[in-house]
């Protein structure tokens, strides 16, 4: 198993690289995040590396440029319904301690922004990493500290509802907020989707 390469950055493309290590050139799967942060054509590039085999793929390489997200790759992978590309997409969103704080603050808003990430499937993943490490320990621990834990906002559950109705997270943010003025911070979720679907009618 692969789990760590230093070569040069020999290509970069739409869902991959190609570093040389030794004049053997190992094609690595990476995240949109991860392709943009990469050092320039022919720069020595660190790289931690996840080696995964599948009946349907072969045999593949994902590759982080930080330990912790290699770590929240696997982890996310341990949720029933997410895959390599799903967990990729999350984490091209959120890095690892974006993701521990959305998951402590049961914000499925925040992690439906991936793409191929529904409303469901960001609340399955909130529920089965609840108490699994994600970021690395210091990380976490801080914020912990700063973002405790806490039930769901009510603009939070009425974004994330419309955001499963296909509606643009920025759009959906919109209407909500537009709602909560109209009816008040103490208004009932249901209440606030309604209002909010009337907003985006307008």
């Amino acid at each position: 198993m692969i789990g760590r390469l230093r070569g040069l950055v020999a290509e970069i493309g739409e869902e991959d690289a190609l570093i040389d290590v030794g004049g053997v050139g190992y094609v690595l799967r990476c995240g949109t995040r991860t392709l943009s942060r990469l050092p320039p054509l022919g720069d020595e590039a660190l790289l931690h590396v996840e080696t995964q085999w599948s009946e349907q793929g072969g045999l593949r390489l994902y590759a982080f440029l930080a330990r912790d997200e290699r770590r929240a790759f696997v982890a996310l992978q341990s949720v029933q319904g997410v895959g390599p590309k799903a967990a990729l997409g999350v984490l091209d969103v959120l890095g690892p301690a974006e993701l521990a704080q959305a998951v402590a603050r049961n914000d499925r808003a925040q992690i439906g922004r991936a793409q191929g990430v529904g409303p469901k499937l960001a609340q399955r993943i909130i529920t089965e990493l609840k108490d699994k490490p994600i970021a690395d320990g210091s990380v976490a621990a801080f914020h912990a500290q700063v973002m405790p834990t806490h039930e769901p906002s009510t603009a939070g559950e009425a974004v994330a509802a419309l955001m499963g109705l296909q509606v643009a997270e920025v759009t959906a943010r919109r209407a909500v907020d537009a709602a909560l003025i109209r009816l008040g911070e103490d208004a009932e979720i249901p209440a606030v989707i309604k209002a909010a679907l009337q907003e985006l009618g307008r």
